[in-house]
């Protein structure tokens, strides 16, 4: 009686072992159906493949005098008065990509842009800041458009509303991210518009501090696109676009807007 006794107690002690990575401790241990294989077996969907599209301006090719493009993001929250004040102070002209949510909350700014045309020019960011990509997936945590009908909505809503805030309707689009599949730009492009890639970041998404923010811009060379953000205030960021311009001024470089010049970006985005 004792061997059968000691055979019974070794055999749940050994199914006990077996199972005890698959009950959680602090939990009781109810009867789990098994995940059929056909579902434990289904494919995942696919993870589009993103770029994120370089772009240079005709360069000056004169020593001393380097042609940089300024661009600045405007995405949601409120303008930032130390970078748009040294840009009119110093007569600095960019180019300015507004997203139709920025443009409900910044009059003030959108005042001053319209009454600077010399400086600045305005172009399409998107209508709710969603990354122009045509299939589900996150960029940073930001859920993409997904479908290609959401990415036209997104470009199109964008135009529009700046076309009702009285601006000129846009050549060029940037979406949020400045991720794109290569299938999102062929359809953008067939709207007509430019694709506004980049060739410095210089402020990291308006995350980086004030000292490396300025040391990326300054350093931009003949025929870069310099990409910026003028929407966040209250980051240190912008202290450090706001003296990186009056660095780059103190060089000789010769600033120009998108549409001044002509330009070349790779993906597809400008041909």
């Amino acid at each position: 009686m004792n061997r059968i006794l000691l055979a019974s107690a070794f055999l749940l002690v050994s199914i006990s072992a077996a199972f005890a990575d698959e009950i959680p401790s602090a939990l009781p241990t109810p009867a789990v159906s098994p995940v059929p294989a056909a579902i434990s077996l289904a494919p995942k969907a696919p993870v589009p493949k993103l770029v994120e599209p370089h772009l240079h301006i005709a360069r000056s090719n004169i020593a001393g005098h380097a042609r940089i493009a300024l661009t600045f993001d405007a995405c949601m929250g409120q303008a930032d008065e130390r970078i748009l004040s040294t840009l009119v102070r110093e007569r600095i002209p960019a180019t300015i990509f507004v997203t139709a949510r920025w443009l409900k909350r910044n009059p003030a700014a959108l005042a001053v842009f319209v009454q600077n045309p010399d400086l600045f020019e305005l172009e399409n960011h998107g209508q709710n800041h969603i990354p122009a990509v045509d299939t589900p997936t996150l960029i940073y945590g930001i859920a993409s458009a997904g479908s290609p009908q959401v990415v036209r909505q997104e470009v199109e809503g964008g135009a529009a509303a700046m076309v009702a805030a009285g601006l000129p309707a846009p050549h060029w689009f940037r979406g949020s991210t400045a991720k794109y599949d290569l299938s999102a730009i062929g359809e953008i492009r067939a709207m007509g518009y430019r694709i506004a890639g980049y060739s410095v970041n210089g402020d990291g998404g308006s995350l980086l501090g004030a000292g490396i923010t300025e040391k990326r811009i300054a350093s931009a060379k003949d025929g870069d696109v310099v990409i910026s953000h003028i929407n966040q205030p209250t980051h240190a960021a912008g202290e450090g676009v706001a003296n990186a311009l009056a660095d780059l001024k103190a060089k000789g470089t010769q600033f120009v807007r998108l549409g001044d010049v002509e330009d070349t970006g790779d993906d597809k985005t400008t041909e």
